[in-house]
C-alpha cells in the first residue's frame, strides 16, 4: 500500500462548457471536459443502447377491465425477483386507475385508491402517488385528512417541499381544505432546508385562511431562525409570535434553550430555563438534559449534579438519552470510574444500556491504551445481549493510533467469534464501518493483518475502501485501488465503478467521474441505472441543472433509466420546469 500516498489530482475545472442556442442535439460529451475524444458515437451509445431497461406501457384500452376495483398488488416480496414484480404490478394497478379515471368509466375504490396512494410513496414512487391523490379529488372521492396530510409529509421528508407545496395549492384549488398539520409539515420540510423567509410567508398563508398555527409551528420557526440567522433573531420572532396572539409552549422554549447551548451561552440558558416558571411553563425532561449537556461538556460537574438531583418529577425524571449524555461526558473527560457508576445506575433505574452507552467508554480505554479494561467492556456487553455497532469498532480502532494494530485486531477477531459471525462476514463489516466513519488509514492497517490470516478482500470490501478514501479526500489514492486490485488478480466489477464515481461526485469533482466513467467502457463494462443516477446527481450537486435535465432526458429516450428515476430525479433537485423534460413521455 506505500503507493498509496501521493496527492497529484489536478485541480477542479468546474466551467461547463454549453451548447449554443442554435445547436439541434449536442452530445452529451460536449458538455463535459477532460474528455475530448469521448463522444456518444464512442461509447455512450454501445453502453446505453445495449441496455435492455424499458418504460412501463400505458394501459392498453383493448385489456383493460373495466371493474371499479385494481387489479391487486400485494403479495410477499422477500426475494429480488418477487420485489421487482412487486414494483411492475405497482405500475400496471397504478395505470389501470389512471386510464379508469381518464376514460369516465368508473369512479375510483377510495380504500383501493389510498392504499395504492400509501405503497406508490413507500416505494419512493412520489409523482405517482400526488397524482393518485389528485384523481381521487378529481372524481369527487374526498380523501381523508391522515392519508392527505401523509403524502404531504412524505414529499417533505424526501426534500420535494416545493412539490408539496404544489400539490397543496392544487387540491385547495380542487376545494379540499387544508389543516394546521399539513401546513406544519411543509414549514418544518423549508425549515429543515433552512428558509426561514418562506417558512414566515407559509405561515401568514397559513393564518390567512383562518387557521391558527399550534406549537408545532413555532417550533419549527425557531428552529429555523436560529439555525439560520443565530438564537437571538429566534428570540424577538418568539416576542413577535406571542405579540401576535400566539401561544408557544415548552417544546419553543427547548428550541431556544437548544440555541443558547450551541452558541456557547450557558449563563443565558439557564437565566431562561429557571424563568420557565414565570411564563407559565415547567421544564421537562428535554430541558433538563439540554442544560445538562451543556454543563458537562464544560466540565461543571457541582452544577450538573444539583440539577440531576431535580429530576424527580413525572415530566423531567431521567431518561436513556440523561444516561447516555452522562456516560458520554464523563468518559471525554476521562472520569471513567464515574461512567461506569452512572451504566450501572442506568441498568438499576430499569434501563438497558445499547452500544451507544459503551462505545464512549471503550474509545477513551482505546485511546489511553488499556487493552485489558477494553477486552472487560467488550465482555460485558456481549454477556449483556448487546451487540457492537460502528462506533464500537472505531472506537477500538482508536488502538491503531497508538501503534497497537496487532492488539486492535486480536479483540475483533475476538468479539467476530463471539458474534457467532464468520471471520470473512465479520471483516467486511469492520472494515466497511471505518471507512465510512472516515478512518481509513485505520482501515488499511487492519485489512493487512486480517489478509495475513487468510482474509480475501471482495468487492465490498474494495467499494468500501474507494468510498472510505473519496470521503478523507484522497481521490488519487481512490483511483489507485483500481490498479492494486488489478495487481491482486481481483477484476473491478461494476459497483467498484460506482463507488469511485460517488465519491468523486461527492468530492464536488464530476468531472473526474466522466474519466472513470470513459475507463469503464474502454475497460468493457456496462454501466446501469445506479451509475447513471449518481452522475445525473453529480451534476446537479454542482448547480449545472439544465445539463442534468438534459442528460437526464437523453438516458430515459435511451431507455437506461426507468420513468421512476427520472421521476424522483426531476421532484428531488426541481427539474420539473424544464423543458428537457417536459418531452419525455
Amino acid at each position: 500500500m506505500a503507493t498509496l500516498v501521493h496527492n497529484s489530482v489536478s485541480p477542479p475545472n468546474t466551467t461547463y462548457q454549453r451548447k449554443s442556442s442554435s445547436s439541434s442535439s449536442p452530445t452529451f460529451v460536449s458538455h463535459v471536459p477532460n474528455i475530448h475524444s469521448f463522444s456518444l458515437n464512442k461509447g455512450f451509445t454501445k453502453v446505453l443502447t445495449s441496455s435492455s431497461s424499458t418504460i412501463s406501457p400505458n394501459v392498453d384500452s383493448s385489456v383493460v377491465s373495466l371493474s371499479p376495483l385494481l387489479p391487486s398488488w400485494k403479495t410477499s416480496t422477500t426475494t429480488r425477483k418477487e420485489t421487482r414484480s412487486f414494483d411492475n404490478r405497482l405500475n400496471d394497478a397504478y395505470f389501470h386507475l389512471e386510464y379508469m379515471v381518464n376514460n369516465g368509466h368508473h369512479k375510483p375504490d377510495v380504500n383501493q385508491a389510498t392504499q395504492l396512494m400509501y405503497d406508490l410513496c413507500n416505494a419512493n414512487k412520489m409523482k405517482k402517488a400526488s397524482r393518485v391523490m389528485e384523481m381521487m379529488v378529481g372524481s369527487g372521492i374526498i380523501p381523508d385528512a391522515a392519508s392527505y396530510t401523509f403524502l404531504v409529509n412524505q414529499l417533505c421528508k424526501r426534500g420535494n417541499v416545493g412539490y408539496a407545496l404544489q400539490l397543496v395549492d392544487r387540491m385547495e384549488e380542487y376545494g379540499y381544505p387544508t389543516s394546521t398539520i399539513t401546513y406544519n409539515s411543509l414549514v418544518r420540510g423549508f425549515c429543515v432546508h433552512g428558509n426561514l423567509n418562506q417558512c414566515l410567508q407559509l405561515l401568514d398563508r397559513l393564518m390567512k385562511r383562518g387557521l391558527v398555527p399550534n406549537e408545532y409551528t413555532y417550533s419549527f420557526l425557531l428552529e429555523a431562525a436560529y439555525k439560520e440567522r443565530g438564537v437571538n433573531e429566534a428570540m424577538k420572532l418568539l416576542d413577535e409570535i406571542i405579540a401576535r396572539g400566539g401561544r408557544p409552549n415548552v417544546v419553543s422554549y427547548n428550541v431556544l434553550l437548544t440555541g443558547l447551548c450551541k452558541e456557547g451561552r450557558t449563563e443565558e440558558a439557564i437565566r431562561l430555563f429557571r424563568d420557565l416558571p414565570s411564563k407559565g411553563f415547567n421544564p421537562n425532561v428535554v430541558s433538563y438534559n439540554i442544560l445538562l449537556r451543556s454543563l458537562c461538556y464544560e466540565g461543571r460537574w457541582e452544577e450538573a449534579s444539583e440539577l440531576l438531583a431535580e429530576m424527580d418529577g413525572e415530566d423531567r425524571s431521567p431518561s436513556i438519552v440523561t444516561y447516555n449524555l452522562l456516560i458520554n461526558s464523563l468518559a471525554a473527560h476521562g472520569r471513567i470510574d464515574h461512567a461506569l457508576e452512572v451504566l450501572d445506575e442506568m441498568m438499576t433505574a430499569g434501563f438497558k444500556p445499547s452500544a451507544a452507552s459503551y462505545n464512549p467508554i471503550i474509545a477513551f480505554l482505546c485511546k489511553e491504551g488499556k487493552v485489558d479494561l477494553v477486552v472487560k467492556c467488550l465482555d460485558q456487553m456481549i454477556y449483556r445481549r448487546i451487540g457492537p455497532n460502528d462506533g464500537t469498532y472505531n472506537g477500538i480502532a482508536l488502538l491503531c493510533e497508538r501503534g497497537n494494530v496487532q492488539d486492535a485486531f486480536s479483540i475483533l477477531q475476538s468479539l467476530g467469534h463471539k458474534q457467532n459471525s464468520t471471520m470473512h462476514d465479520f471483516s467486511k463489516v469492520v472494515i466497511a464501518s471505518l471507512c465510512k466513519k472516515g478512518n481509513t488509514y485505520a482501515a488499511f492497517q487492519l485489512l493487512y493483518e486480517m489478509t495475513k490470516c487468510g482474509f480475501t478482500p471482495d468487492s465490498y470490501t474494495y467499494s468500501s475502501l474507494i468510498r472510505g478514501l473519496c470521503l478523507e479526500g484522497m481521490l488519487d489514492e481512490a483511483l489507485e485501488i483500481f490498479m492494486v486490485m488489478e495487481e491482486t488478480g481481483y477484476k473491478p466489477d461494476v459497483e467498484n465503478f460506482n463507488s469511485l464515481i460517488l465519491g468523486l461526485c461527492k468530492s464536488n469533482r464530476t468531472d473526474l467521474s466522466f474519466d472513470v466513467f470513459e475507463m469503464m467502457i474502454e475497460k468493457g463494462y456496462l454501466p446501469n441505472e445506479t451509475t447513471y443516477t449518481i452522475i445525473v446527481e453529480g451534476i446537479a450537486h454542482e448547480q449545472e441543472m439544465d445539463l442534468a435535465a438534459e442528460l437526464l432526458k437523453e438516458l430515459r429516450l435511451r431507455e437506461v433509466v426507468t420513468q421512476t428515476t427520472v421521476e424522483r430525479l426531476a421532484m428531488q433537485y426541481d427539474l420539473n420546469a424544464l423543458p428537457t423534460l417536459d418531452k419525455i413521455k
